[in-house]
């Protein structure tokens, strides 16, 4: 089933298939209660919408933590042994009640027989370890298997992107981001731009809301675009932006970007796992996520890039790892590299498997 999650609802699931142009999903839950002959408050609502949500056993696939756990908890207010409402997962998932068996695969192969651990022994041969998660995250974001590289954190991932896309001339230096873009991003991309040799104040295209407003409306987003396109190398926005909560129309976006002849990336770490995404038809050219949100795969966990198949077999600079050399090559040690296509040519160091085994147990 696929869900539509409203502000105005109070963060409640809405399926997709029952929202149209004309129909907001507030008027879908008003419709709901007057089913239900109680209001969208009461508690008796959510309970209705609970039994009729086909996603609701999935709850039980994950640990929730306890009341009397929690440290800022006062335990004379609430029943300690009850469930936790857990309203951050837009910060850290929750851990999945398979996470252990195959982080604990792992350490067991390690103690028994160490490096033989890297080929062909349990669910995650470590050599191979982050093509195990490789065909489920790409379709999670909408793209090809051999689009989608599994490495790294989020934050090393937009760098090693930009010093692929982001090739500033004097004609077209800038980058164009949302005013309150996450800070990692935004001290990413300030970077990038003085690694070139620009100034920040010159190169730097913030995208700002209107005076009284908080959310940015997509005509200026456009806008700005369609104005300082013919200097804006890359467009690189979030899918979902972190403070608001705005989804950003990202077909639109990249539309627009390619129309001006600009490069458009996407940071998807409010995103994954989270809305519906097709990075490939979309004809993104590049994008970066994290996986510890809505992808429950425990703090630092392992994160994603997407480069699309056109850029496959491209010439742009980049930094190399023996990670992306070509597996069929790899362990012939010739120091001559030879470069796996796509975004697994943009791959460093070997994978971690412990990462990739809370990884696994979502996927």
């Amino acid at each position: 089933m696929d869900v539509l999650v409203n502000e105005d609802t109070g963060g409640l699931p809405i399926k997709q298939s029952q929202c149209n142009d004309q129909t907001h999903p507030k008027e879908i839950l008003l419709e709901k209660a007057a089913e239900f002959g109680c209001d969208v408050t009461d508690f008796e609502f959510a309970l209705q919408m609970d039994k009729e949500d086909s996603l609701s056993k999935f709850r039980s696939d994950f640990h929730y933590p306890k009341m009397k756990d929690i440290p800022t908890v006062d335990t004379t207010l609430v029943d300690g042994e009850s469930d936790c409402v857990y309203l951050c997962g837009n910060s850290l998932g929750l851990q999945p009640k398979g996470a252990s068996k195959y982080v604990n695969e792992v350490l067991e192969i390690w103690s028994k027989i160490g490096v033989h651990g890297h080929f062909g022994h349990g669910h995650i041969p470590w050599a191979y370890a982050d093509e195990v998660v490789q065909q489920q995250s790409a379709q999670i974001v909408g793209a090809k298997t051999e689009e989608v590289a599994i490495m790294n954190g989020l934050t090393v991932n937009i760098h090693l992107l930009l010093i692929s896309f982001y090739r500033p001339t004097k004609q077209r230096h800038k980058i164009l981001i949302e005013a309150k873009a996450f800070p990692s991003d935004h001290y990413v991309v300030e970077s990038q731009i003085r690694l070139h040799g620009f100034d920040p104040k010159d190169s730097l295209v913030l995208v700002k809301p209107r005076n009284g407003e908080e959310t940015l409306r997509h005509e200026d987003i456009v806008k700005l675009i369609e104005e300082e396109g013919d200097e804006i190398a890359v467009v690189l926005f979030s899918g979902v932006q972190y403070y608001t909560g705005q989804l950003f129309d990202m077909k639109a976006i990249t539309k627009a970007g390619h129309k001006k002849g600009c490069y458009v990336g996407f940071d998807l770490a409010h995103a994954a796992g989270n809305v519906e995404i097709e990075l490939h038809d979309w004809d993104v050219d590049f994008a970066c996520w994290c996986s510890y949100k809505y992808m429950n795969s425990g703090a630092g966990g392992i994160a994603g890039a997407f480069i699309h198949e056109k850029h496959a077999n491209n010439d742009f600079p980049k930094l190399l790892g023996w990670w992306g050399h070509d597996m069929k090559t790899r362990f012939k040690m010739t120091n001559e590299m030879d470069l796996a296509p796509g975004a697994a040519g943009y791959r460093l160091s070997n994978p971690p498997p412990l990462l990739v085994g809370d990884r696994k147990s979502v996927v």
